[in-house]
């Protein structure tokens, strides 16, 4: 902190009396960082507070809007004076829950209201209208709420927004979104206080510039870095069973995991997808022989049954919980004094944000136990712990504003009212994201949000804005104020079909199945292309059930239990965690240190062990290629270890070569540490005699021309494109009345993409489209950071037959993505005999 801010908080009178006692007689102390916000409350200083779980952050940054509403006279204490903001409706409520409790306790008049989509829409209305003093919503309500004309009046008299579980908001295009939405925040009021709460992060001073306007003489926002409290007691299960050379569902560890929760209070089972939570807690139930109350919770649940869980969790009436990151935020549930993290982590902050889900008191160590799948994880789970004991993070840069979205906040900005586009520019420039936004830029976007840009302003649809004469940007007609309201928010699923529980239909007789019977409870969400996939009579897990599919009726999926024992498991897209650089470096660090293989179990250590002696263990900074025959083709399999997303683009990029090198490449496969590309021509023989170039192979050329040439041909621009144009406004999903099909969304945008690309290929969302695609779904920055890192280190090893470190990445060949309960017992064979082929045992 400033030598002024430690001034103050010396001169700060302490807690009012009221609250004193309040602490008191829970037999609390205000802890210093407390009494830090309250402090700077008294300042109006905008502040990041950076806490471990259990610290009572929430009421830290609550602290100096309850003391000022208990001070301030009745008639001050009218209209909205702060604003909480999180990123899950589920945080907002829990958090408002308790709330209530001081506020009641103490006796304070003031409303406490949450507002989400779960809100009814008169209740909505009057807030807007009587407004309660403290509100508790989220990014995509914000943007609704300073889209209306009464914007002005509703946060002219706002003092303080408070942003929790911040690091969790500035990595997504929400972030952006709430960016921007801040930023008029700031206009509305300009003597606004901007609060952050945050449990996770690696650079506080880059997050804390997202909490004031930036190119304004206001001051940097203040840090407070709570003290840690006790360390959290990490493990790693070092399993008794055999543990798999490749695989992510810990099926060996199942009755190990249920053991674990057997003896300990309650559990929360993290895994990293939505099929991996859907198949354990089958798993789980199979063997649950004590009847323990063991629940299921990811996102594509029906919000009614998460809700059950929820409450039934901080009721303390659950035994165990296997989740995904649907419950990683800092919602307190109740009596859980164990974390069980399924599979690697893929990041330390992830990993630490997990691991305070147990216990959620400062000074008693939370308990968690990494279980790795497979011997690769059981790396980058010693790395995690490593990470854990030092506490590093690995949280993001803050990002870089999107075009997109900037789309769809100036036409919130129109919904409101007239604009000036040199204001709006100045404003836009405020938000930390957009703080580096040029001119040309600025007038691209806004230029498209009037006319849809060069090749589509002949259509009058696209024309959402136009100039008056008084030089402001207007809406071009009323009715896109509603569209743009129906249609808000950056969070683009695939589309979701409803899963509705029926009975069972009859069994078919003469090819006819009998009606089906309607009604039934829905049960949640799931991807239509999985649905694609299915005829009737198939089964599939789904909400912890086995089901069969039984009919599609227009947007609801008709299904019935079953007692199969082969169901097929959903496969969520965007469902898996990149590995995060610091993890991927921390592994590529042990692997190199051999005196390191000691602290590895022992099956692990005498594989890396025979590794070395058949083939080469690769430096650090180097990559290894290894290259050998295998059931007529010949194959590559490097091991850069930097993640899924680059691996895949990697393999993209380098069969495209191998193929130009004339070396018949047939496919590939890529994990988070490895890839492996088959071909009909010796690759081996073809390095060796140097006909084939590794240095020329693994060139950084290959993020140009091959790369454009690649996107060019591929499906993935025309996903990333659908998303910018839903998020921009471009297409609308929803209209007043009805609700385009996921097909009718991608033929409007493949349609427009393929006219744009021919026409106007700087069209600013094809732009947008290619930004996201390079940090996302193709990691290109990653991928080009590691093709500089290793040139010059790359190592060529010849074999003559697979090696022992080649076995993981070889059993994903073939594998389907999505699969029954016969794929562990398929791997399990797979592996033998490879290890056979290799000469290595199990």
């Amino acid at each position: 902190m400033s030598a002024r801010s430690t001034e103050t908080l010396k001169d700060a009178t302490v807690l009012p009396e009221r609250f004193g006692g309040w602490f008191a007689s829970r037999g609390w102390t205000p802890r210093a960082h407390q009494l830090q916000l309250l402090a700077l409350g008294r300042t109006g200083r905008s502040v990041l507070l950076v806490a471990p779980t259990g610290a009572g952050k929430t009421l830290a940054g609550f602290l100096p809007s309850l003391v000022e509403l208990s001070a301030a006279r009745p008639r001050e204490r009218s209209g909205l004076h702060t604003l909480y903001i999180s990123p899950l409706k589920a945080l907002a409520v829990d958090v408002a829950r308790n709330l209530y409790k001081p506020v009641a306790e103490m006796g304070l008049a003031m409303r406490i209201e949450t507002r989400t989509g779960d809100t009814p829409a008169a209740k909505r209305l009057r807030q807007r209208a009587d407004p309660p003093q403290i509100l508790l919503t989220t990014p995509e309500q914000l943007a609704l709420l300073i889209a209306s004309a009464d914007a002005p009046l509703l946060f002219a008299g706002l003092k303080r927004v408070v942003l929790d579980e911040l690091h969790a908001l500035v990595t997504s295009k929400r972030g952006d979104l709430l960016s921007l939405g801040l930023a008029r925040l700031f206009e509305l009021a300009p003597d606004l206080q901007a609060v952050g709460l945050s449990a996770t992060v690696a650079d506080p001073a880059d997050l804390a510039r997202f909490l004031v306007p930036q190119h304004r003489s206001r001051p940097l926002a203040e840090i407070v870095v709570a003290e840690g409290g006790a360390r959290a007691d990490v493990s790693m299960l070092e399993t008794r069973a055999h543990l798999p050379w490749s695989g992510h569902s810990a099926k060996h560890a199942l009755h190990e995991i249920y053991e674990a929760i057997k003896v300990h209070r309650t559990t929360l089972v993290f895994v990293n997808t939505r099929s991996q939570a859907e198949m354990l807690f089958q798993s789980l139930w199979g063997i649950n022989d004590d009847g323990l109350a063991i629940a299921l919770h990811h996102g594509s649940l029906d919000v009614a049954q998460r809700r059950r869980v929820e409450d039934a969790m901080a009721a303390g009436r659950l035994k165990a919980v296997v989740c995904t990151s649907s419950l990683d935020l800092g919602v307190d549930w109740g009596d859980v004094d164990l974390v069980l993290n399924v599979g690697a982590p893929k990041g330390a902050s992830r990993l630490m944000q997990r691991i305070g889900r147990a216990n959620h008191r400062l000074d008693e160590a939370s308990q968690a136990v990494l279980v790795p799948a497979n011997r690769f994880e059981v790396l980058e789970c010693r790395a995690a712990l490593e990470a854990v004991r030092d506490g590093a993070q690995d949280t993001p840069p803050l990002r870089t504003g999107a075009f997109d979205v900037l789309a769809q906040h100036i036409l919130g900005t129109a919904c409101a009212g007239p604009f000036a586009a040199a204001a709006l520019y100045g404003e836009v420039r405020s938000a930390a994201p957009y703080a580096d936004l040029a001119r040309a830029d600025f007038d691209d976007v806004l230029a498209f949000v009037a006319t849809g840009g060069y090749a589509l302003k002949s259509y009058e649809r696209f024309a959402k804005i136009r100039l008056g004469k008084n030089g402001l940007w207007a809406l071009s007609h009323p009715k896109l104020a509603t569209q743009y309201r129906m249609n808000i928010g950056t969070i683009v699923e695939s589309t979701m079909l409803k899963v509705r529980l029926v009975r069972s239909a009859r069994q078919p007789k003469h090819g006819y199945a009998g009606p089906i019977a309607r009604g039934g409870r829905v049960l949640g969400e799931i991807e239509e292309y999985f649905i694609e996939g299915l005829v009737p009579g198939d089964t599939f897990l789904f909400a912890g059930e086995i089901l069969q599919y039984d009919a599609l009726v227009e947007d609801e999926v008709y299904a019935s239990r079953s007692s199969s024992k082969e169901p097929r498991i959903p496969a969520y897209s965007g469902g898996k965690f990149p590995l995060s650089t610091f993890l991927a470096d921390s592994v590529r660090r042990m692997l190199s240190d051999r005196a390191a293989w000691k602290e590895l179990p022992r099956p692990v250590a005498d594989w890396l062990e025979l590794q070395r002696r058949v083939s080469v263990i690769p430096g650090r900074d180097e990559l290894l290629v290894e290259t050998f025959p295998r059931a007529a083709k010949f194959y590559l399999v490097a091991y850069p270890f930097e993640g899924r997303l680059a691996h895949q683009t990697l393999g993209m990029l380098l069969t495209r070569r191998l193929e130009r090198a004339g070396m018949k490449p047939m496919g590939f496969v890529a994990t988070d540490y490895s890839l492996s590309v088959w071909c009909l021509a010796d690759i081996g023989q073809a390095i060796a005699s140097g006909r084939l170039s590794m240095a020329a192979l693994f060139d950084q050329d290959m993020l140009g021309d091959d790369l454009e040439a690649w996107l060019a041909e591929s499906q993935l621009m025309k996903r990333m494109f659908r998303a910018c144009a839903v998020i921009s406004g471009l297409i609308e999903r929803r209209h007043p009345g009805k609700e385009k099909t996921g097909r009718q969304v991608t033929l409007s945008t493949d349609l427009v993409y393929d006219v744009l690309r021919r026409h106007e290929p700087g069209h600013i969302l094809l732009r947008a489209a290619r930004a996201d695609a390079a940090t996302g779904l193709l990691d290109i920055a990653r991928l080009g950071q590691m093709l500089s890192r290793i040139k010059g280190r790359i190592v060529h090893k010849r074999l003559e037959r697979i090696s022992p470190l080649a076995v993981p990445v070889m059993l994903e060949i073939g594998r389907e993505p999505v699969h029954g309960e016969a794929a562990d017992a398929i791997l399990a064979e797979a592996e033998a005999d490879l290890l056979a082929e290799a000469g290595l045992g199990a």
